[in-house]
């Protein structure tokens, strides 16, 4: 093994190596029922972003109907999901190894579902923010434990591009859930938007149960050394590995852009440059769907190719990616001229997007096997508490002293952190490994 190949000293992963890199099965193809696996969870996470972005794809509506809601209120509601999403990742990535976590994927999936259809019946503020607080416990079930099963169905050389085919559906059902929201709410109001959202998870929630577990075949003699650690143990490996936390605080700076692109792009458009809503909504997610797909999957190719080249491969490209998105992201929220920011705003999403399938390989492929559940809730718990979780909420009180269009422009700000710190922790690695 070579300097540049070899794990950073005193991480996690110095202890419990990659089980397939570890047991030489890297070459191996995937099976059926691994890219059956994919095809499934990729078809709930599209649904998972539907029921995200459906709020935004309604917030004007919401706002000016019976219920009176203001700025700051919008962004606490969208952030209440979030809020309890966080809170409730790490306690059910504790039970990522276990034998019975698919069905916990199942419940959470119904669960999620049902509270988005129950938020088109609140006939108050208090009513809806408790619906959409409720969707944040069934997501946190599925997104810290999916990832974690889809590492260990696919070798390392291809989690790039699996990941990639994973996360495409994130743009894909933002996009759908703009729209669904605009269609939906200018013809049926918005109530029944979010009926038409949650409703067919229920039936997704039991797709999953027919995907096969990868550890419920895996003999227990070759299952991933230290799969029966403790919790506390695990989090103390997370603690220490150095990659992982600057990954991490990358993540987060990258989840406040998009926390607040997302809640907010819809209003910015019918504010500033005066766009109907349902206007508004198709447009944005016809950008997204186009900008998703394509930066997507280039990041899973050019990851995957990198890294076979420089270790830190996934690293330096989303670090080059977000500091290239800094500058377009700024003239999409500063220009006047719609054919300047509609370029810009698509340059930069391409180039946001691109990091998606990269940075997600990274922090599995910074722990070990069997702290892989805990490594994405650890992430979960801090991208949302330094991320999204408070852009909304400070985009909204921001808007309300000053404008809309004043308090976006913190949004290429968080750009640019978020570049700087996964360029500085490509570099900050690829000098550890040739330390170690």
């Amino acid at each position: 093994m070579d300097a540049t190949s070899r794990p950073p000293a005193g991480t996690a992963s110095d202890t419990a190596p990659d089980a397939a890199a570890d047991t030489g099965l890297d070459t191996a193809p995937a099976s059926r029922a691994a890219w059956g696996a994919l095809a499934v969870f990729t078809l709930v996470n599209l649904f998972n972003y539907i029921d995200r972005t459906i709020v935004p794809g309604v917030g004007e509506s919401i706002q000016h109907s019976e219920l009176h809601i203001t700025d700051s209120q919008f962004g606490v509601l969208v952030s209440a999901f979030l809020f309890v999403y966080m809170c409730a990742a790490p306690a059910f990535g504790a039970f990522g190894d276990r034998p019975w976590r698919l069905r916990l994927v199942a419940v959470g999936i119904a669960a999620w579902s049902l509270a988005t259809a129950l938020a088109g019946f609140a006939q108050s503020y208090a009513a809806l923010l408790t619906a959409r607080a409720s969707v944040g416990i069934g997501e946190a079930a599925y997104s810290a434990i999916a990832p974690a099963m889809l590492a260990d169905f696919f070798p390392p050389r291809l989690r790039g591009r699996v990941f990639a085919v994973f996360f495409a559906a994130t743009p894909v059902g933002s996009a759908l859930g703009y729209v669904i929201g605009g269609v939906v709410d200018k013809h049926y109001g918005w109530r029944a938007a979010f009926w038409v959202a949650g409703l067919p998870g229920l039936l997704l929630a039991v797709l999953v149960l027919a995907v096969a577990d990868p550890r419920a075949s895996t003999p227990r003699a070759t299952r991933p050394r230290g799969a029966a650690a403790p919790t506390g143990l695990r989090v103390y490996l997370l603690l220490l590995n150095r990659r992982y936390i600057r990954t991490v605080l990358g993540y987060a700076a990258y989840t406040f852009a998009l926390g607040g692109i997302v809640t907010w792009m819809p209003s910015f458009l019918v504010r500033v440059h005066h766009v109907p809503l349902a206007d508004a909504d198709t447009q944005l997610g016809g950008a997204v769907v186009v900008t998703g797909f394509l930066g997507t999957f280039l990041g899973g190719w050019l990851g995957d190719a990198l890294v076979k080249r420089v270790r830190e491969g996934y690293l330096w490209l989303s670090g080059i990616a977000m500091l290239l998105a800094t500058p377009l992201a700024y003239l999409a929220l500063t220009s006047a001229d719609p054919t300047l920011y509609w370029g810009s705003l698509v340059g930069a999403e391409i180039l946001v997007f691109i990091s998606t399938g990269p940075i997600n390989s990274a922090l599995i492929g910074d722990v070990p096997p069997a702290a892989r559940a805990a490594a994405m809730a650890g992430a979960i718990l801090t991208i949302h508490v330094l991320g999204d979780v408070p852009a909304p909420v400070i985009l909204g009180r921001l808007s309300e002293r000053t404008s809309l269009a004043d308090a976006v422009l913190i949004i290429p700000v968080a750009i640019a952190i978020s570049g700087l710190i996964w360029t500085y922790a490509a570099w900050r690695g690829g000098r550890e490994s040739v330390m170690a």
